[in-house]
């Protein structure tokens, strides 16, 4: 995730960092050849067809129409992905407070946050398609954590664990029934988080959208020219870019918000986030806390 403050002018139309026009720039550039190619043959080789600019508006704002559609459906994946890992910050939290209340201070307790941040440190890797054995080995052990990483579903696996550490204080008396209850109903609340994390991640958005607005902004771009050839002129380039960089970039936003759980510019900053459990933890647990993650060069991962 981008963390920057608002850019002045200059750093608005010059600023690399969170742009996309790294990644489509070599379309811009084919793009724009093909218009120069289109005034240079029209002008001094033969006269091309000209399209209506009034044409192509109409046809601008359909496709204009598609890509907001499309961009709308990724950023409200990309935030319900956020308010759900919300949730589970939150759910951390009032599951050490509920340990102090029903469980009290003691080994069972440490034991029980301790797979805490296992969970959501092997959650964070399942979404990311990452091994995270290294950070989770300080919490669980070495057994443990090899113990988890073999389950198919390591995240689910450490409730799981926990669920039966909970099942075991309940038997030796040690938790009251309305106890378990509440513990109960957090830790269901951590797997319909869970759940919902993996929904998004396995359910991408309807390939026919994607091709949809896909074929029809490039047949736009490439028809743009010959509309502009009476209407701009020589400055038709100039505009074929423009437009390009707009179309152009929404789709690769939207290929980025559509992915929220990816570890690219505008995903979700997972690591920060796991980082944030493990300092409410520790501060639930009166050990030292580890520093927040700060961004780097403006990138939070």
């Amino acid at each position: 995730m981008i963390i920057k403050e608002s850019p002045s002018i200059m750093q608005l139309f010059f600023s690399s960092k969170g742009s996309v026009v790294p990644k489509i720039i070599s379309k811009i550039i084919t793009l724009t050849s093909l218009s120069v190619m289109v005034i240079l043959l029209d002008t001094y080789v033969i006269k091309l067809p000209h399209i209506s600019i009034q044409v192509m508006g109409v046809f601008g704002v359909a496709l204009s129409l598609f890509l907001g559609f499309r961009n709308n459906a990724a950023y409200d994946r990309w935030w319900e992905a956020r308010k759900l890992w919300g949730v589970l910050i939150a759910d951390v939290r009032n599951l050490g407070r509920h340990l102090n209340i029903f469980v009290g201070k003691g080994e069972a307790r440490e034991s029980l946050l301790s797979y805490t941040i296992a969970y959501a440190h092997l959650h964070r890797g399942a979404l990311r398609n990452i091994n995270v054995r290294k950070e989770i080995l300080p919490w669980v052990g070495e057994q443990a954590a090899d113990t988890l990483l073999s389950k198919k579903n390591p995240a689910d696996a450490s409730l799981n664990v926990i669920a039966e550490k909970i099942k075991d204080l309940e038997q030796k008396g040690k938790i009251s029934g309305y106890g378990l209850l509440t513990i109960s109903q957090t830790l269901a609340s951590f797997a319909e988080a869970q759940a919902g994390c993996e929904r998004i991640k396995s359910t991408p958005l309807p390939f026919v959208y994607s091709l949809l607005v896909g074929r029809t902004t490039y047949l736009y771009l490439f028809l743009l020219p010959f509309a502009l050839i009476e209407a701009a002129s020589w400055f038709a380039p100039v505009f074929t870019a423009v437009v390009a960089y707009v179309f152009f970039g929404l789709q690769a936003v939207t290929d980025e918000l559509e992915r929220p759980f990816m570890n690219v510019q505008n995903g979700l900053p997972l690591d920060a986030m796991c980082r944030n459990i493990e300092i409410s933890v520790c501060e639930a647990l009166d050990r030292q806390p580890p520093d927040e993650l700060k961004p780097k060069d403006h990138l939070l991962t």
